[in-house]
């Protein structure tokens, strides 16, 4: 293990007879992960624009206000905001005083191969510490995905810390710091939790320093944090998030190696979102702005670990998803069992978008899907995502269990939206889809997205017929259905970290254009 850990390059692999291919599979997966979640950077998007004939070749644009030259430049690639240096001495002297945007992928050339152990990592590295030597003004965004580890570990460290003293002194504001990705227990220095300008934040593949290096600090401006991947003691997230005021977003992806622990004490939180990562109590104590509260995929590497959710402070919440039956529930100190009647104290009465995933081959999970639907009255739009079952108990549960269990309040005058993924046809699942089309008397749209059978085999044409049949009694009259087959992977769906930060998505859950 402790050569292993060593590894940082092609090289060191064959050298310490590690799995080449396999190092490179594990690396391919967790930079694919990371990548879909991070923030795209505020860049150009490189459309060209029409030239003008010969005769009217006028320069225009040097003659706009410095203002509007200085945002422009601000939107250029680092290189290209360079040579407009060459242009006059106007330009020259506003690309010194522009915050610049550096996305170290911009610096390699067109043919390099950006994959997980990269050839020609000296150059990139030498080209972004030049970068942050010599450009005089400041930097608003440090996107640093590629090509980091260069050299032995002790003079990497040696120049990563020098990257971070710069970023700190030039005012750094947005800044992405990703290790590609061996060895996976890189160190990150203290030194980044000193910059007090950051506002937007995600880190890849580090371990982090532990909460002491916190002490005394204060991230006033910071309201987005990313953490993918990394290694960090308990109460580090709580310790952060209590020294950050302005903090709106928080997006935690991959936390495998230990479990997640969170105390979530915040007056600025506005959304949560935990994926691939391994839960043990999630506890939301006090966040009186918090709108979303997203966990998806969670990582179970026993059986015997049951996530706690622990809701007791937050009165704004409107978006509660991917819900599990298997999850032990606290709602203001009630844990939510099988049949029980909630109270109104036990109850989410804000949540107005519920997502849930069940797995429609276990009873018990089925029964707690009624359950749950009581402690949001309110819910008006529901998204299922029906889970593969590989050991399903007993027979399933059939519309006539819905009918039996009684009226459910929010699904007969509330729910007017409904979205059930990965559908396969199996009798729990038309039993439910049957109990909607029957009780939902506002119900305006249903989407029933196919399984992809690629992934999931099962007969589409008898599922297909099934799904059709299950809406033949409607209770709203003005519904619209839709059935879509999918060509998602197992589990697809359309939410991502950067769907469900972004608000002005009013549902990260609903179907999308590229769904449909």
């Amino acid at each position: 293990m402790a050569e292993q850990e060593q590894v940082t390059t092609a090289a060191d692999a064959r050298r310490y007879g590690a799995d080449l291919h396999a190092m490179e599979e594990t690396a391919e997966f967790m930079l694919s992960y990371i990548y879909q979640s991070l923030p795209e950077y505020p860049l150009y998007n490189g459309t060209r624009l029409t030239a003008l004939p010969a005769a009217r070749r006028a320069d225009r644009i040097s003659r706009l206000p410095r203002d509007l030259l200085r945002n422009i430049l601000a939107r250029l690639p680092v290189k290209d905001a360079a040579r407009t240096a060459a242009l006059s001495s106007r330009w020259r002297a506003l690309w010194r005083s522009t915050p610049l945007v550096l996305v170290d992928i911009h610096l390699l050339p067109k043919a390099q191969d950006f994959s997980p152990m990269p050839a020609n990592t000296p150059a990139v590295t030498a080209a972004v510490s030049r970068i942050l030597e010599t450009h005089p003004g400041s930097f608003s965004c440090v996107h640093l995905l590629s090509h980091l580890i260069c050299c032995r570990l002790d003079v990497y460290m040696a120049k990563l810390a020098r990257w971070l003293h710069l970023l700190a002194a030039k005012g750094i504001q947005d800044l992405i710091l990703v290790n590609r990705p061996w060895p996976l227990n890189v160190p990150l220095p203290a030194s980044l939790f000193t910059i007090t300008t950051l506002t937007r934040l995600y880190l890849g593949v580090w371990k982090l320093p532990g909460t002491a290096a916190l002490r005394g600090g204060s991230f006033s401006n910071l309201r987005e944090l990313g953490l993918c991947f990394v290694e960090m003691e308990h109460g580090f997230v709580d310790s952060l998030v209590a020294r950050s005021p302005a903090l709106e977003v928080l997006n935690i992806v991959g936390y495998i190696k230990c479990r997640l622990r969170l105390r979530l004490v915040s007056q600025s939180l506005r959304c949560v979102q935990i994926c691939g990562s391994v839960l043990e109590d999630i506890a939301v104590v006090k966040a009186p702005c918090l709108e979303r509260l997203i966990l998806s995929s969670p990582y179970t590497p026993n059986r015997g670990l049951c996530t706690r959710l622990r809701i007791v402070d937050a009165p704004k919440m409107h978006t509660f998803g991917y819900l599990e039956p298997g999850q032990v529930l606290e709602v203001h100190g009630t844990v939510i069992m099988p049949g029980i009647k909630p109270s109104e104290h036990a109850m989410l009465l804000g949540v107005k978008i519920l997502s849930l995933e069940v797995c429609f081959g276990v009873r018990n999970d089925v029964k707690m899907v009624a359950t749950f639907h009581k402690c949001f009255p309110n819910a008006e739009r529901l998204h299922i995502v029906s889970k593969k079952c590989d050991e399903p108990t007993g027979e399933p549960l059939t519309v006539k269990f819905w009918e039996e269990s009684g009226p459910i309040e929010n699904v007969v005058s509330r729910i007017n939206m409904v979205t059930f993924r990965e559908f396969k046809g199996g009798r729990g699942e038309v039993g439910f889809l049957e109990f909607v089309f029957q009780s939902a008397c506002v119900l305006e749209m249903v989407a029933i997205f196919m399984a992809n059978p690629s992934f999931t085999p099962f007969s589409t044409d008898e599922a297909l017929v099934k799904a059709q049949y299950s809406a033949r009694n409607l209770a709203s009259k003005s519904c619209k259905k839709c059935i879509i087959c999918s060509s998602r992977p197992e589990d697809g769906d359309p939410w991502s970290l950067r769907v469900g930060a972004d608000f002005s998505f009013e549902d990260p859950f609903t179907v999308r254009e590229e769904d449909s």
